[in-house]
C-alpha cells in the first residue's frame, strides 16, 4: 500500500516538472516579446503584463499586478494621455466589438492594439500592443509614390493641352493691349497678363511635381550655396517683419554634388513657406525669426531650417508632402511634393519637426562629397 502511495506521488512530481518548465518557457517567451502583452482575468483582475507593456504604460509591473481596470486607471503614474487612451478603447471595444484599434500617441508614434477574448479565452482579456511606426512609414512612401505617378499620368495628359491655348490668349492680349490703352483701360491687360502668367507657373509646379528633371549635378559648397540663398531672402524677410540667422562654422569646408537650381528652389521654397508661417502669428511671437545652419558626419550633411512660426499639429504633418495638400489660402499644395521629389532624386531625405505654438524645423539630408582638385 506504502509502494503504491510512493508511486503515486512519483508520477504526480514526474507530470508536474515538464508542465511547470513549459509554462516558464512560455511566460519568458512573453516577458521578452518587443510587443507589450497584458491579460485580464474572468474577473476583471490584471493577471499578467509583461516587461513592454510596464514600460509603455510608464508604471512598475509590481504595482500593476493584482489591478482592475477601475484601478489601473486611477494609478497615480499613468498619465492623463493614457488614461484617455484606455479608456476609449474599452469604449470600442465593449460597445462596438472592435478588437483592432490604431492609435498615435504624444511622441506621434503609430501602436496597433488587438484584442483578444471570448470562448477560446475561456473569460479572459489579451490585449497586446504593437508599435507599428516603421511600417506606417512604408505604406506612407508607397502611398505618396503612388499619388505621385498617377500625377504624372495625369499631367502627362493636360498640361500642354492648357498651356497651348494660354500662349495664344496671351499673344492675343499684347496685340490688343494698345487699344485697350487709348480706351484708358490697360489695367484689365495687366491683370489678364499677370493672370495667364499665375496659371502657366501653376502648370509649370504641375508638371515639376510629377517628374522633376533629372539633376544636372556639380559639386558646390554648402556654406557658398547657403549664402546665395540668403541674399535672396533677406529682404523679403525684413519685409515681413522677419530676419534671417545663417550659422556657420567658417573653419570647415563641406561639399555635396548637388543640382543648384534644384536644391536652391528646395531651400527657397522652404523658407517661404517659414516666412508666411511667421507672418500669420507674428502679433504672438513679435520678433519673426528663422534660422538656418547644417551638421555633417562623414557620409552626409544636413541643412537645417528652423522657424519660431504658429508650428504645426500632427494631422498636417503626416499630409505634408502629399500632392495638393496646403494649408495655405489660394496655395497649389505642390510646393514640398516638389522638394520632396528633388531631395529624392539627389539620395537624399527631407525630415520636419512642429508642433503648436513652438514653431518648424526642416532638415533636409544629402550626401556628402570630397572635392577634387
Amino acid at each position: 500500500m506504502l509502494s503504491e502511495i510512493r508511486g503515486t506521488e512519483l508520477e504526480e512530481m514526474n507530470s508536474f516538472h515538464p508542465n511547470r518548465l513549459v509554462r516558464t518557457k512560455y511566460e519568458n517567451i512573453l516577458e521578452n516579446l518587443d510587443s507589450g502583452i497584458i491579460l485580464f482575468d474572468s474577473d476583471g483582475v490584471l493577471a499578467f503584463v509583461n516587461v513592454q507593456m510596464a514600460k509603455l504604460l510608464g508604471v512598475s509591473r509590481k504595482s500593476l499586478t493584482g489591478c482592475t481596470l477601475m484601478e489601473l486607471l486611477r494609478h497615480p503614474q499613468i498619465t492623463r494621455f493614457k488614461r484617455k487612451k484606455i479608456l476609449r478603447l474599452f469604449r470600442e471595444t465593449i460597445f462596438h466589438r472592435k478588437r483592432f484599434h490604431e492609435l498615435l500617441d504624444e511622441y506621434g508614434k503609430s501602436w496597433l492594439i488587438t484584442m483578444t477574448y471570448g470562448d477560446q479565452m475561456e473569460g479572459d482579456f489579451l490585449i497586446s500592443v504593437k508599435d507599428v511606426s516603421d511600417f506606417k512609414q512604408i505604406e506612407q512612401t508607397a502611398y505618396q509614390n503612388d499619388k505621385l505617378a498617377m500625377l504624372g499620368k495625369i499631367s502627362a495628359s493636360i498640361a500642354h493641352e492648357i498651356r497651348n491655348p494660354l500662349t495664344s490668349i496671351r499673344g492675343f492680349i499684347q496685340l490688343l493691349r494698345p487699344h485697350l490703352i487709348s480706351l484708358g483701360k490697360d489695367e484689365y491687360a495687366r491683370i489678364i497678363l499677370a493672370e495667364i502668367d499665375r496659371a502657366n507657373d501653376i502648370i509649370y509646379e504641375f508638371l515639376n511635381s510629377s517628374k522633376p528633371s533629372a539633376p544636372q549635378t556639380r559639386i558646390i559648397s554648402v556654406a557658398s550655396l547657403l549664402k546665395e540663398v540668403v541674399l535672396l531672402t533677406e529682404s523679403e524677410a525684413l519685409m515681413k517683419g522677419s530676419q534671417i540667422f545663417l550659422h556657420l562654422d567658417e573653419s570647415e569646408s563641406t561639399y555635396v554634388s548637388v543640382d543648384v537650381k534644384q536644391i536652391k528652389q528646395v531651400i527657397l521654397n522652404l523658407i517661404k513657406n517659414a516666412l508666411d508661417a511667421i507672418e500669420n502669428e507674428l502679433e504672438e511671437h513679435g520678433k519673426g525669426m528663422i534660422r538656418i545652419g547644417m551638421q555633417h558626419n562623414d557620409k552626409q550633411i544636413s541643412i537645417v531650417i528652423t522657424d519660431n512660426g504658429g508650428g504645426m499639429d500632427q494631422n498636417t504633418l503626416n499630409h505634408l508632402f502629399n500632392p495638393f495638400f496646403t494649408t495655405k489660402e489660394g496655395g497649389t499644395g505642390l510646393g514640398l511634393s516638389v522638394s520632396y521629389r528633388i531631395i529624392k532624386n539627389h539620395g537624399g531625405s527631407i525630415a520636419v519637426k512642429s508642433d503648436i505654438g513652438t514653431g518648424t524645423e526642416f532638415i533636409l539630408t544629402l550626401p556628402k562629397v570630397e572635392r577634387t582638385s
